[in-house]
Parts: C-alpha cells; sequence; structure tokens
C-alpha cells in the first residue's frame, strides 16, 4: 500500500512528460515481461483462460488496468498528487456500494458510513475547488481520478466472480497482455516518446519503477500478506496508500497541505478505518 501510496507521485511525474496510452501500455509491456517466469515458475504451465474466465479477464483488464490509470494520469496532469491519493482512497467505499447494488450482498451498517465518510471527503475537496481555494488541485483532475477508482472498483468486483479459477500470477498475466493489446492503438501514434525515455535515465528510470512495484511487487506482496493475516486486518493498512501519497507529494513534488487537505485526510481516515476494520461477532 505504501508503494502504491508512493506511485502517485510517479505517475504524476510521468504523464507530465509521456503521452498516457504509452505510459500504460509500456508499463503493462514490463510488466508481462517479469510476470511470465514468475508464473511459469510459481505456478506453472497453466492453460490459457477460455470462455467466460477468458471474458472476465479481459474486462478486468480493460476497467482494472486501462480505465483506472487512464483516468488516474489524465487526472493527475490537472490535479495534485496530494488530492488524487485522497480521491483514491474512496476506492474500498466505492467497492461496497457496487457489493451491495452489482453483487447484491448486504453491506453492514459501518459500511453504510463508511461510504458517506468518504464521499463526505470528496465533497469537502470538491466545495473547495468550486469556491477557488488555492491549493494547486483541479475539479475535473479528481473527477478524473474518481473515474479510474470506479475502474478499479469494477476490477475488484470481477476478480470476485473468478476468484480461484486461474492462478494469481497467471491471471495477472493474462490481464497486463489484454491491457496492452487494448491499449496499444492509442499508443502507438506516441511512439516518438520513446526517444525521450533513451535521452533521459532518470525517467527511463521512473517508468521501470511504476510498472514493476504497481505490476508486480505490490501484487506479491499483498497476496503473501494474505496467506498469513486475515482479509480484515489487511484491509487496514489501506490507509498507508493516501498517506504516502501525501508524504511523498510534500516531500518530493513540494506540493501544500492546507485545511482542507486536513478534512479530507479525517473523513477519508475514517471511512477507510470503518470500511476495512474486521467483523466483530457478537457474543451471546
Amino acid at each position: 500500500m505504501a508503494l502504491v501510496g508512493v506511485n502517485v507521485a510517479v505517475a504524476k511525474l510521468l504523464s507530465e512528460a509521456l503521452p498516457i496510452a504509452l505510459i500504460v501500455c509500456l508499463r503493462c509491456l514490463l510488466a508481462c515481461v517479469v510476470l511470465w517466469p514468475l508464473a511459469r515458475a510459481l505456478e506453472g504451465r497453466a492453460p490459457r483462460p477460455r470462455g467466460a474466465v477468458g471474458r472476465n479477464l479481459f474486462l478486468q483488464a480493460l476497467f482494472g488496468t486501462a480505465l483506472y490509470n487512464a483516468g488516474l494520469l489524465a487526472g493527475l496532469r490537472l490535479t495534485t498528487a496530494l488530492e488524487g491519493g485522497l480521491v483514491l482512497a474512496t476506492l474500498p467505499a466505492v467497492v461496497a456500494i457496487g457489493s451491495a447494488v452489482w453483487l447484491r450482498e448486504r453491506l453492514a451498517p459501518r459500511q453504510w458510513v463508511a461510504a458517506m465518510l468518504a464521499a463526505g471527503g470528496m465533497a469537502a475537496i470538491t466545495v473547495a475547488r468550486l469556491g477557488g481555494a488555492g491549493t494547486g488541485g483541479d475539479i475535473l483532475g479528481n473527477l478524473l481520478v474518481f473515474a479510474g477508482v470506479c475502474g478499479e472498483a469494477i476490477y475488484v468486483l470481477l476478480a470476485k466472480r473468478v476468484a480461484g479459477q486461474v492462478p494469481v500470477f497467471t491471471a495477472t498475466l493474462w490481464m497486463q497482455g489484454f491491457s496492452a493489446l487494448v491499449l496499444a492503438p492509442f499508443a502507438l501514434p506516441g511512439i516518438g516518446a520513446v526517444a525521450a525515455l533513451a535521452a533521459d535515465p532518470g525517467l527511463a528510470g521512473l517508468l521501470v519503477f511504476h510498472s514493476l512495484t504497481a505490476s508486480v511487487v505490490s501484487l506479491l506482496l499483498w497476496y503473501q500478506a494474505l496467506k498469513r493475516v486475515p482479509a480484515g486486518v489487511a484491509g487496514v493498512f489501506t490507509a498507508f496508500l493516501p498517506a504516502t501519497a501525501a508524504v511523498t507529494a510534500v516531500a518530493v513534488l513540494g506540493e501544500s497541505f492546507g485545511a482542507v487537505h486536513a478534512v479530507g485526510f479525517a473523513l477519508m481516515g475514517a471511512s477507510l478505518a470503518l470500511a476495512t476494520s474486521p467483523r466483530r461477532d457478537v457474543v451471546r
């Protein structure tokens, strides 16, 4: 989660230097290069997903990789990494609402409260933008990042439908491959920008860091952790996403932290705590 938060600032730097479709396509291709031997070594020669599972993985790639990254990168061109990280913190609440509406899952009252707190955090930032508060954010940029959050939420809900049917690394490999295919037509017009990567080792290093940490290392750490701790406990650590995004934005990018962000953090933090805390059974 800390790596995901740091990558908000990294994504902002990349989006200011390279075409968005090219960034995501190259990220997916780099991830495939690393994931293929990992999948073979850890999971063996898994069969190519077909039928409903294959379609589901394609849709996960479309929404969870293509739409999420396009929304995030396009939004970060307009808004700050600090506010982008705050918007990303709405993900657990959006997933909870999607589970209730789409999968017909029954939500606990605290999950509805979490959704309202997340909405309050978004509203605080939006009202500040409409009021012209000068903290560097942008309402359209924040909405684009939120569109990316919705794409990621759809990915999570789709993943629930095929959980356990395809090994984790194999499924991720196919998702990255599908994503690269979807993005290739949009990335090709900006292929000339690859020269900028060759001329700037620092920029190329950021892209490699972004690809490997977001698409490979974070995944490996997360799933290894879930073997050792309950999902509810792991969920609490999603709070590190907006926290590390904020620290990186302020310390590395020099963004300012204002009262609006403090209110947003308080609301988003409470939302995350409620949405991800393990359910306690009542002792009778």
